[in-house]
């Protein structure tokens, strides 16, 4: 499982803008050769290629010690690989046709080597940086810590400073943001601060059946649900002169906008994805995304509307601007069952942000049923969502409650 080489990445738009693009720490979308970093626009990555816990399996003291056991089952190494232009025939019997990459094996990522893993993270990003500053060419670097997944192992640096009032995920982000800083301070260092930008985000909420080391959330639900515990995540964004300072900006907002947004940034087109549907630097697809580098530099409005919720090929919610209609619900987070309703559950994210009123309140059924008329607009994005996969089927998957939701939004929503 991997991503397609039909499917475009932002590295593989910013290398079509002449940037030179590297990634450093954990990539999750396959560990086989022809699904890694390499093949998909970076020209260089050192990374490992599943949860952080999955590189620990072979610590655990129930694992196998059958050599043929580990070679069939175990974790693959942190790997850092090279993006060439020769092709390499060589076929792994586990990994697959090398292809046009050179990959080095950099070793297994034990609990001892978590300790600093983020120190070897941040050691590649400067010295990418260093080298393409060098070189003068502009530079794409996606950096992804191991902190703060789970486990957590501490370095004697960081495992001082626990007790007293200090628990462990405030030493985990103290680690977190003592490895952003130098990066921040490496392009002050270069001079490139101003000319730079700095996108700071996560990729979901925070997995609290984990606690400590998954973190918690004031949202309903974790990652892994479709409650807003789940999506909503902190974003900061640096870029001196450009991105007003210190602003604080509300509208909606996903993490899918970043191509179009970066790209435009970057001198490319500024209508990404109507460019996409007609075909651009070999690509044909259809992104669900917004340039919002309108509204980043200091545009009242979000270019977004709504948000479509997934997990994995469920379409479980919409979100339509102060409204959520939830189709599927997660009572028991992500390993729990997943329960499909025959009427949406609403809620007013603005007035209710935590998602609570359905249980907690008395007058939910009388309130709901004074508002059903904001199924109509989720009913029509989500008819429109859809649609849209006639031309543009989903790549890998179907979605697989597809029937049960247009009625959800069509009858029992009301709306017939």
């Amino acid at each position: 499982m991997g991503l397609s080489n039909e499917d475009p990445t932002l590295a593989n738009m910013m290398k079509s803008l002449g940037y030179t693009t590297g990634q450093f720490g954990k990539n999750h979308l396959g560990d086989q050769n022809q699904f890694l970093p390499t093949t998909k626009g970076f020209d260089e990555y050192w990374v490992w290629l599943y949860h952080l816990n999955a590189m620990e399996y072979t610590s655990d003291p129930d694992w196998s010690d059958d050599p043929e056991f580990e070679a069939q089952y175990g974790p693959r190494n942190v790997i850092h690989a090279f993006a060439t232009e020769e092709m390499d025939d060589t076929v792994d019997p586990r990994w697959g046709l090398v292809g046009n990459q050179r990959i080095v094996d950099d070793g297994p990522a034990p609990p001892e080597r978590q300790k600093t893993l983020d120190d070897e993270v941040t050691a590649r990003t400067l010295d990418f940086i260093d080298r393409a500053v060098e070189s003068e060419t502009p530079f794409f670097v996606w950096m992804a810590p191991a902190r703060a997944h789970v486990w957590t192992h501490l370095s004697p640096e960081y495992e001082a400073m626990l007790g007293n009032g200090r628990g462990l995920q405030d030493v985990v982000m103290k680690e977190l943001d003592d490895n952003v800083g130098k990066v921040l301070a490496r392009l002050e260092a270069l001079n490139i601060s101003d000319n730079t930008i700095v996108v700071f985000t996560s990729d979901n909420g925070p997995e609290t059946m984990t606690w400590p080391d998954g973190g918690t959330t004031p949202f309903y639900g974790e990652k892994g649900t479709t409650w807003e515990g789940g999506f909503r995540v902190p974003a900061i964004i640096k870029w001196p002169g450009k991105v007003p300072e210190g602003r604080v900006a509300n509208g909606i907002f996903s993490g899918m906008d970043w191509m179009p947004t970066l790209v435009a940034a970057a001198g490319g087109p500024d209508n990404l994805p109507e460019v996409m549907l007609e075909g651009y630097e070999g690509y044909n697809v259809h992104l669900d995304s917004y340039n919002q580098l309108p509204y980043l530099l200091g545009g009242e409005e979000s270019q977004r509307d709504e948000i479509v919720y997934y997990e994995g090929t469920s379409l479980q919610a919409i979100h339509y601007r102060d409204w959520k209609a939830h189709f599927v619900v997660q009572h028991h987070g992500w390993a729990g069952p997943k329960d499909e309703l025959n009427a949406p559950l609403l809620f007013n994210l603005r007035r209710d942000p935590y998602e609570k009123a359905a249980e907690e309140s008395g007058m939910y059924t009388i309130w709901m049923g004074k508002k059903m008329w904001a199924f109509g607009p989720a009913a029509r994005l989500v008819q429109g969502h859809l649609q849209s996969f006639q031309a543009f089927p989903p790549r890998g998957a179907v979605v697989d409650n597809q029937d049960k939701v247009e009625k959800q939004v069509t009858t029992e929503g009301g709306m017939s």
